[in-house]
Formats: structure tokens, sequence, C-alpha cells
């Protein structure tokens, strides 16, 4: 069993939590992941690491409220427990050797996003972080991004706040003005990643992309998260998550990831009727 001890939200659906997990925070690394269980009869879901300090031993993860699962881990708090904690998992994102990079975030990716920036920033990089979402009330990590970045672009879908369009704007306008970046790392929704990586081909920049598939063991057994490569077959899991933006089928992958929308929407509402049953 492992404890909460912290928990905040970061908006109306995103929700941070600080675990107790001495033995995953003393391993755990930037784009690595955990797979938890909220309870002994819950299905195990991945959620990436955030964050993490080996002193206190906690482990840091934000998630969306998108479906049963995370709506059950959403009603728990401070103090209690949560049945399983597995990790890390997962291949540490490679920062070796990196000096100007862009690191792009999109909605809940951010929480992915920001332990990379982060990484590279105190590695002495001049880090550029480009973050957007739908509109300002689901911004999330603001003022962290700012902290460890040279340069900061929020852009929202709406124009609510700052800058009015997708990511791939200020992307694409340091690109064509000649900005020079060694590496970008982009991570998010798959159609904004895939996106990304369009522009980051057309200025022949190297691009990095976080993976997260339809994921069941987080040990390459059970093979749900496979994804197309190169042509190749991998799995998230232990041959990633992080991949060559260029050789990802995002299209494939987009078709893969909507597999069980329609029992995750019906699951999800039959959960939070059970809830509300409750709380009368």
């Amino acid at each position: 069993m492992f404890k909460i001890v912290d928990k905040k939200y970061l908006n109306s659906t995103v929700v941070m939590m600080k675990v107790f997990a001495p033995l995953v925070a003393a391993k755990a690394q930037p784009g690595q992941f955990v797979i938890l269980r909220v309870d002994e009869n819950g299905e195990r879901i991945p959620l990436t690491v955030a964050g993490f300090d080996t002193k206190k031993g906690t482990v840091k993860i934000i998630f969306q409220i998108v479906g049963a699962t995370t709506k059950c881990l959403e009603q728990k708090n401070v103090g209690d427990y949560i049945c399983d904690f597995v990790g890390p998992l997962g291949n540490a994102t490679n920062t070796k050797g990196l000096k100007r990079v862009c690191v792009v975030g999109g909605g809940v990716g951010c929480a992915i996003a920001f332990p990379v920036a982060e990484k590279l920033f105190n590695q002495g990089a001049k880090v550029t972080s480009i973050i957007g979402f739908r509109n300002k009330d689901l911004i999330i990590l603001e003022k962290d991004f700012k902290k460890c970045s040279h340069k900061f672009f929020v852009t929202t879908d709406d124009g609510s706040y700052k800058i009015h369009g997708n990511v791939c704007m200020p992307l694409e306008e340091m690109l064509k003005n000649g900005e020079r970046i060694d590496h970008i790392f982009a991570i998010g929704p798959l159609v904004m990643m895939k996106f990304v990586v369009m522009t980051a081909k057309k200025y022949n920049v190297p691009c990095t992309v976080s993976m997260n598939p339809i994921m069941i063991d987080g040990t390459g057994m059970c093979g749900c998260c496979r994804l197309l490569v190169d042509g190749q077959m991998k799995f998230a899991c232990v041959d990633g998550p992080d991949f060559d933006g260029y050789k990802v089928d995002f299209d494939e992958m987009m078709i893969r990831n909507r597999i069980y929308n329609e029992f995750e929407k019906h699951k999800y509402k039959e959960t939070c009727n059970l809830f509300k049953k409750e709380t009368k």
C-alpha cells in the first residue's frame, strides 16, 4: 500500500498527487512512468513520473480525470492509500550533450514535459518551452516552466490567454527566423505531436516524442502498447516511451487509442453515478 501525502487540483480536471514510494523515488528519472492500481479490483494504468524527491521518498503524479480509474483515483485524499504503485518503468529521456533545446507540451502532457525541461535547464542547456491548452482555465504548471526556461510561450486555442493559436506557431516562427535549436521534445496529444514533428522536419531539427498508448503490464509481456516505428513494431513500455518522432506512425496510433472510447465513456458514467449515490 502506498500513502498519498499531498493532493492539489491544478485545474477543474487535472490533479497532482504525491505518493510515498521511496524505492520508486530512488530510481526515477524524467521520462519514466509508473503503473498503479487504485484498489485490488482496479485496472492497471500508466502515469508518467511528474517529479520525485529522493530525500522525502515521494513521487509526484499528475493525471486528468477522463475515465473510471482516474475518477476513482481523484476520490482519494491525503492519508489514503493506493493499492499498487510499480516503477520506475520505461527508459529515461536522453538529454546528454544537448545545448539548445525546445520543449513542447500540450494539455496534461505538460506534466511529462516539465521534468524534461527542468533536467535540461539544470544541465546548463538553453531551454525554450512552449505549452498549449484549449483555453486559459486549463493551463497548468505555467510558473514551473517559467523557472526553468530561457524563453517561454503559452498558446491557447481560443485566444483567451497569451498567443492565440497552437504550439506550432511560435515554434515555426523561431525556426523560420533562423533560431538555432539542436533538439525538440514534444509531449502531448497525438495530433499535437504529429504536427510538431511535421514542423521540425521542415527545418531538419531532430524531434523526440513521448508515447502513451493503451498499456496493461508495462513490462512488454502483454503487447497492448505496440506501435509502429519506422515500419517495425515496438512496445512503448520497454522500447520507449520516447521515440524518434520522424519514425512514429501517428495515424495508426490514433486509431488504436480510440478502440475503447465508447466502453470508457460508459464506465466513467457508471463510476460517477456510483460516487453520487455514496455521497447521498
